[in-house]
């Protein structure tokens, strides 16, 4: 509920703060005197944008704030998503600096456009004829028929179940596209996965094949130069043996004298001892040497294949072959396993759409269910409206996709004359009648919904005389449940307020002023009488004046 609306330097208005009761107000002035910029500033408050030209002192800041009592609107979530302290009594206020720059606080707490926009549409309804082209929006209708059938709580649970449905099908949907990717290099990657199979590759081989390659390779080359150092080593009369021995003979005759010559003796049967030994190997590394072409070919051509796949690959060792090997053996595998994902998804996407669509006929249920008490509802109100002979028809079809709010279609169609074929709203109601339509369901909404403060502006342009009673009959109405203001031109509408305000415009020597203020009872009589007979105030009027009011009180 509005409490109270102050205005600072904004378009006409220099300053005004006016106080706001429950219930159901009237907001009266002649034209022009501006009571577009109070529904402005009021918009301006809940997040619309601004420019400079709405300062009426392009050197001074425009200040708008509201106060509202939002105790029964369940919005202390809407605050902590929003990390917003929560009072019940909560004050927006919006400044336009001569800058240009806009700021905006709830409870002191900066807020951004979004979020101030967000909070709006929970806390006030501005309507005017313009706006009744809601009516003709499906989600609107649908909301509607929600509101009374009551299945917000079967539409959680839908809306839950189809969020994670969404998120399976694009899990699904990226799945299939990487599995799309694989199976264009699913080929290629198993022939290579396969090729490096088959060469059975071995860490550390690739060195051990080459010593060997070397040794078969150079086998007749080895074994000469084997057998010329056995040769030098073993002659009778030159070899490096015999004369070795010849030089031991000649240092034992000299050990004993003294050590040094003990010493080289020493050292002499140390070289002995490993010539032996060295001549012994080279006979054995001799003895085995054994020319196998084909053991040298196998060799040869085995360290060609790794050779080749080391080009092919661009790497330098056995190593990092095997590498690439695990690398192609998890793609191969990944694929596989992509395979078995998709079918898993598939299934719980099957499962989740029987899910969905039992909701949806569920919630389509409900929905039938209470359409035919609706219509005869709205019918009866709008009626006594100057549409008697009106007739509506909710088309509530059950279809096959899943919208945000169900599985159905819907057309509000809509005859205002007998013998008139039924068609849709948008092309056969007029902007009068569906502000009356508006008025009859916004009236119907108000004993299922905490609905947020309601402003119609001028929604009774174009009737008069009884059809006007009843509409202020229906606002007042409202007014028990929820506050109402009503911008209006029409003296049996005023009459039916719990509140009269009235915007009015000042011209002096140097400037035009737009305020509001609240009427008392005997100004708010001669506001009415001035409704109904001009600027001159006859007897008549006055008298007229005092009974509407009076039939109100």
């Amino acid at each position: 509920m509005l409490i109270n609306l102050s205005i600072k330097n904004y378009a006409l208005i220099a300053y005004s703060s006016i106080a706001f009761s429950d219930q159901f107000s009237i907001i009266t002035g002649e034209t022009g005197a501006g009571k577009s910029i109070l529904l402005d500033a009021l918009g301006l408050v809940l997040g619309k944008r601004a420019d400079l030209s709405v300062l009426r002192d392009k050197d001074g800041k425009c200040i708008i704030e509201a106060q509202f009592q939002i105790g029964n609107y369940t919005l202390q979530p809407f605050f902590e998503t929003n990390d917003i302290d929560y009072e019940e009594q909560t004050i927006v206020r919006r400044e336009i600096l001569p800058s240009g720059k806009s700021r905006a606080f709830v409870n002191d707490s900066p807020v951004n456009l979004n979020v101030l926009q967000a909070l709006g549409d929970k806390l006030l309804d501005i309507h005017s004829q313009h706006q009744t082209q809601e009516l003709t929006n499906e989600v609107y209708q649908i909301e509607i028929i929600d509101a009374i059938a009551q299945t917000r709580p079967l539409i959680s649970e839908y809306q839950y179940q189809l969020q994670a449905y969404k998120k399976a099908k694009k899990q699904l949907n990226t799945l299939e596209n990487q599995q799309a990717a694989l199976l264009k290099e699913q080929d290629y990657n198993t022939f290579l996965l396969e090729e490096l199979i088959s060469a059975e590759l071995k860490s550390g081989e690739q060195e051990e094949l080459e010593s060997e390659f070397e040794k078969l390779n150079n086998v007749e080359f080895v074994n000469e130069h084997l057998e010329k150092a056995i040769a030098v080593l073993n002659d009778e009369q030159y070899g490096v043996l015999h004369l070795l021995r010849e030089i031991k003979s000649s240092l034992l005759k000299v050990a004993p004298i003294a050590s040094d010559y003990q010493e080289l003796t020493d050292r002499l049967m140390s070289v002995e001892i490993e010539l032996n030994d060295i001549k012994h190997e080279a006979e054995l590394a001799n003895e085995r040497l054994i020319k196998d072409p084909y053991q040298l070919e196998l060799i040869n051509s085995k360290l060609q294949n790794i050779y080749n796949l080391q080009k092919k690959h661009q790497v330098q060792t056995v190593e990092a072959l095997l590498d690439i090997q695990n690398e192609l053996n998890a793609k191969v595998f990944q694929a596989e396993g992509i395979s078995e994902e998709i079918t898993a998804l598939q299934h719980q996407i099957s499962e989740a759409e029987i899910s969905l669509r039992n909701l949806g006929k569920q919630i389509h249920e409900s929905r039938l269910k209470i359409i035919p008490a609706l219509t005869e509802e709205i019918k009866a109100i709008i009626s006594p409206l100057g549409m008697p002979n009106a007739h509506f028809q909710f088309d509530l079809k059950l279809s096959d996709t899943f919208l945000s709010n169900g599985m159905d279609e819907i057309e509000l169609l809509f005859s205002a004359n007998k013998g008139m074929m039924l068609g849709s709203m948008k092309k056969t109601a007029s902007g009068g009648e569906m502000s009356r339509i508006m008025l009859a369901i916004k009236a119907i909404l108000a004993n299922y919904l905490h609905l947020p403060t309601i402003i119609f502006d001028e929604i009774d342009t174009g009737v008069s005389g009884d059809v006007a009673d009843k509409m202020g009959n229906i606002m007042k109405q409202m007014g028990h449940k929820m506050q109402v203001f009503a911008i209006t031109h029409l003296p049996q509408v005023a009459a039916k307020g719990n509140q009269h305000y009235k915007v009015r415009k000042d011209n002096d020597m140097e400037q035009t002023v737009s305020e509001i203020k609240q009427l008392t009872k005997e100004e708010r009589i001669l506001e009415i009488a001035q409704m109904l007979s001009g600027k001159n105030i006859t007897d008549s009027a006055i008298n007229h004046a005092k009974e509407l009011l009076a039939e109100v009180q």
